[in-house]
């Protein structure tokens, strides 16, 4: 498999340059306008006074419904007319994606043409935060949830950020009454999710970063871990710089429990900024905010905080999973760099249930409980099994899983039969392309073989498509049955469908 840069991913697009603030009236539009971060993308805009539309082939999808209260007019085609008729766009929002697998796309052609500038959207999100305090989620795993529980946090202790969060955001927080992945606030502070991906990131310079993992992943743009650690310092230097105007540096709050996150905060020594550093079980004085869990049970987990020479609280979270003890203590401390007070804090982060697709529980019928979740990475699957396990105790557990690209999954393929055969019974369904130009390299028939071979006894199969693995699944799961969905792509279908088949049944 070949390795890409992330100049060749973005190719034709403006390189990241610091935010300036969205000006009123001024046209963008936003292409693929229905996925998740365009979608906020394309709302962070409307709501700073810009005029905007989009358009997206793809359909409606979870996102639309926030663009539609909103009035933003999206297509449904590719069209350079979008783009030429007057008056121009200021310019054009883009996925990286789009830029590698159709750089020729008719949009991206006919903004070139007339002088319009391509961006990610990254940049407008980042333009929309402009003059207030940016703290950016970042790491392998964990963004969302820690990102949605930031947002979450800061709202209950008495904040009005705006935000962008890579998972759907319920509707009580959006700040709009309708669920979304771009929250709506004027308060000082805005929550971004950060993703490493190509350099998605670059266009952020935050004020406070939460690092919750450090691993290897996106094996197209990374050849391996070190290039992922390597990407995020090269980042985190970079929001030290040009800050002459500002009173403080950059605060790091590290999860240092984390290998690679460590690896990382050993390269910082001459670092301008501040480290935090996070973890849960530490050695005695190796961090500032140090956690241990107490107890977990099927509603959740009490977590013990301690934050050096300060304070000692249990707080009881609504999560389950060692992970997300773990994504709790960043939240944590996000918000007290904020300057926001432990008490207060404390009681916000225990009341947060969750965002869209991060183990979700969809429902349950004829005995049969059924989980979605965005896991796509064998370190991400591994902490989901054990989260579903605490959360149903006693249950038969099937790992439902849509590979999550090509590449990924023949680069990790032994990795992801591992974790998945550690499940009670596995089905996988057919791989999600998404950016891959080569769809041979990987199948789903061959990880349900690899998973088998690691399982002996157990079901391990490969029905096809997320329908087709919907359908045959009503048919073998029993009552008493949990199941956990996972993946990137339609995967959250499967939960659905199945559902509804369980229902007639």
């Amino acid at each position: 498999m070949s390795v890409r840069g992330a100049a060749e991913i973005g190719a034709g697009l403006e390189p990241a340059r610091p935010a300036r603030p969205i000006l009123p009236g001024e046209r963008i539009h936003v292409v693929g306008a229905q996925g998740a971060g365009a979608s906020a993308a394309a709302l962070l805009a409307a709501w700073a006074g810009a005029k905007v539309d989009g358009c997206d082939p793809g359909g409606p999808s979870q996102y639309t419904p926030a663009l539609e209260a909103a009035g933003i007019a999206v297509a449904a085609s590719h069209d350079a007319a979008h783009v030429t008729h007057e008056p121009y766009p200021g310019r054009l929002a883009v996925t990286k994606a789009l830029t590698a697998i159709d750089p020729d796309n008719a949009e991206l052609r006919a903004a070139r043409s007339v002088g319009i500038p391509l961006e990610p959207w990254q940049q407008v999100v980042a333009d929309a935060a402009s003059g207030r305090v940016l703290i950016a989620v970042a790491g392998t795993h964990g963004k969302s949830t820690t990102s949605g529980w930031l947002v979450h946090a800061l709202v209950g202790a008495g904040g009005d950020p705006g935000a962008f969060v890579g998972a759907l955001l319920p509707a009580a927080i959006t700040g709009i009454g309708i669920a979304a992945t771009a929250r709506r606030g004027s308060g000082a502070e805005f929550v971004v999710e950060a993703d490493e991906y190509a350099g998605n990131f670059d266009p952020y310079r935050p004020d406070v970063i939460v690092l919750t993992s450090a691993e290897w992943d996106h094996p197209d743009v990374f050849p391996d871990g070190d290039a992922v650690i390597s990407a995020f310092e090269a980042w985190v230097r970079r929001a030290s710089e040009g800050r002459e105007d500002k009173d403080l540096p950059v605060v790091l709050v590290a999860n240092t429990g984390d290998a690679g996150v460590a690896a990382l905060v050993r390269r910082l020594g001459d670092w301008s900024g501040l480290v935090v550093r996070t973890a849960l079980d530490p050695a005695p004085d190796e961090v500032e905010l140090a956690g241990h869990i107490v107890a977990t049970d099927p509603d959740g987990t009490l977590l013990r905080v301690a934050l050096a020479g300060e304070f000692e609280h249990d707080v009881r979270l609504a999560t389950a999973g060692r992970h997300n003890a773990a994504n709790a203590l960043g939240v944590i401390g996000a918000c007290l760099a904020a300057g926001y007070e432990p008490e207060a804090v404390l009681a916000a982060v225990a009341s947060f249930a969750g965002v869209g697709r991060r183990l979700e529980r969809k429902g349950e019928a004829g005995g049969v409980v059924v989980y979605d979740d965005y896991g796509h990475h064998p370190t991400a699957i591994r902490e989901t099994l054990a989260a579903v396990r605490q959360r149903e105790p006693g249950r038969r557990v099937w790992a439902v899983y849509e590979p999550l690209t090509y590449h990924r999954t023949a680069a990790m393929l032994d990795a992801f039969a591992e974790v998945l055969a550690a499940a009670d019974a596995v089905a996988i369904a057919d791989i999600w392309a998404g950016r891959d130009p080569d769809t041979t390299i990987a199948s789903a028939a061959g990880l349900a073989t690899a998973v088998a071979a690691r399982a002996s006894g157990k079901v391990s199969v490969a029905p096809g498509s997320v329908e087709a693995t919907a359908a045959w699944l009503a048919g073998a799961v029993r009552g008493g049955d949990a199941v956990l969905v996972m993946g990137g792509g339609r995967s959250y279908r499967i939960a659905e469908l199945l559902l509804e088949h369980l229902e007639a049944r």
